[in-house]
């Protein structure tokens, strides 16, 4: 919102206007240099790089608003003593080929003390750090990011950032209570994403094991077969159409080789199918539809199944992805043949019933973690509420 049209603006009693924004006559609007200083990261070359060393944290180390360590970049060289990690330094992303990651951020802790931070990442310390923290999630400073990202670079500066200028209490136990009341909820988004990375890991490990045979249900026995995906399919078969046949207004699901679908006014297939992607960036994708349908020329269609079709479903999502690494043409585009997804070989149980056991206990898994996300969105949703209210001054905590 611009000043202009803040003037126009009502202000409430014990509120003022500030170039951000109204906020309570006892805050301060105040540019972030004031609180402490930013600093910009290593500059390394590839020699430096090795399998052990000082961690170098990148964009890939902050996972929504937290730190992440599943991709590390370790290097042997002389670390500036000025940019090694201090326990509560904001790590943020500050240069990057996409334009929305610039600003996500995430506050550092003791498990990355004394380790260092990329040429592309800026670190702002400040004893205030609890705070800006969360200033930096919020949509004051978000605007003022996007504001400064330059025309042809993805990218702000130490300038832009200490030019910031954030809502602040002059009080500092409203300070400490806002930073405490967030840092709560994030501690409660922490733990369900963990929990549900847990029942993941679970899922998992028990499709590993009952679509192989290694678990069975109780009250089945007999021997697993193997049968290509060729002869469990009475066929299979692609679409006739090219991406200019869709459009906007159709009453029939147009699937491509994207994960999405679009519409189209017409339909040839009217039926239950699965739906593999055959190139591009999604190849092996597999969705399964029921009911009048189209179909890009370069997607599959597989129907008239001898097998449950989810437990097929099941098995090629979980199978699928090896193949095609393995057998698929790579090229600049991907893609994936009819012969390939034919002789692909599917290891079924004995009886339909203990498919359909197998398919109920997985989706059972699925419904649970589908249940989870959505509070997980939820809290998501509840934070940046709360961050837009608390850290603005226009809901007081004391």
């Amino acid at each position: 919102m611009s000043l202009t049209s803040q003037n126009t603006q009502t202000i409430k009693k014990g509120y003022k206007r500030t170039e951000i924004g109204a906020i309570p006559e006892d805050w301060n609007a105040i540019p972030l240099g004031e609180l402490g200083e930013a600093l910009i990261g290593l500059t390394y070359r590839p020699s430096d790089v090795k399998e052990h060393g000082i961690l170098v944290l990148r964009s890939s180390n902050i996972q929504e608003g937290h730190l992440a360590f599943a991709d590390n970049v370790y290097v042997d060289c002389q670390i500036p003593e000025r940019i090694r990690v201090q326990n509560g330094d904001i790590l943020i992303c500050v240069r990057n080929g996409s334009r929305p990651l610039i600003g996500k951020c995430a506050l550092l802790d003791e498990r990355v003390v004394g380790e260092t931070f990329g040429a592309f990442m800026g670190v702002f310390r400040t004893k205030n750090s609890s705070y800006v923290f969360y200033q930096f999630q919020s949509d004051v400073v978000q605007r003022q990011i996007r504001e400064h990202i330059g025309a042809t670079i993805n990218q702000i500066t130490n300038k832009n950032l200490n030019s910031f200028i954030i809502p602040f209490p002059k009080n500092p136990n409203e300070e400490h209570l806002i930073a405490s009341t967030l840092s709560d909820i994030d501690s409660l988004i922490v733990l369900l994403d963990k929990l549900i990375a847990k029942k993941r890991a679970i899922k998992q490990g028990a499709m590993q094991e009952l679509l192989t045979g290694k678990r069975r249900l109780s009250g089945f026995s007999g021997t697993w077969k193997r049968k290509k995906l060729g002869e469990i399919c009475g066929k299979i078969t692609t679409g006739k159409l090219d991406a200019n046949a869709m459009v906007e207004d159709g009453e029939y699901r147009f699937y491509t080789c994207a994960k999405e679908y679009y519409w189209i006014d017409q339909y040839a297939f009217d039926t239950e199918a699965l739906l593999v992607s055959g190139n591009g960036a999604n190849v092996g994708y597999v969705h399964h539809y029921k009911g009048k349908f189209n179909a890009y020329q370069r997607t599959y269609v597989l129907y008239d199944f001898s097998e449950n079709i989810s437990y097929v479903k099941l098995f090629m999502d979980k199978k699928l992805q090896n193949r095609i690494r393995t057998e698929v043409n790579a090229g600049n585009t991907p893609y994936i043949k009819m012969d390939t997804l034919a002789e692909m070989e599917i290891q079924t149980p004995p009886t339909i019933d203990e498919q359909n056991a197998i398919v109920e206990m997985l989706h059972a898994m699925d419904t649970e973690i589908d249940k989870m996300l959505q509070k997980l969105n939820k809290l998501r949703m509840l934070k940046q509420g709360m961050m837009q209210v608390l850290l603005t001054g226009k809901v007081r905590l004391v």
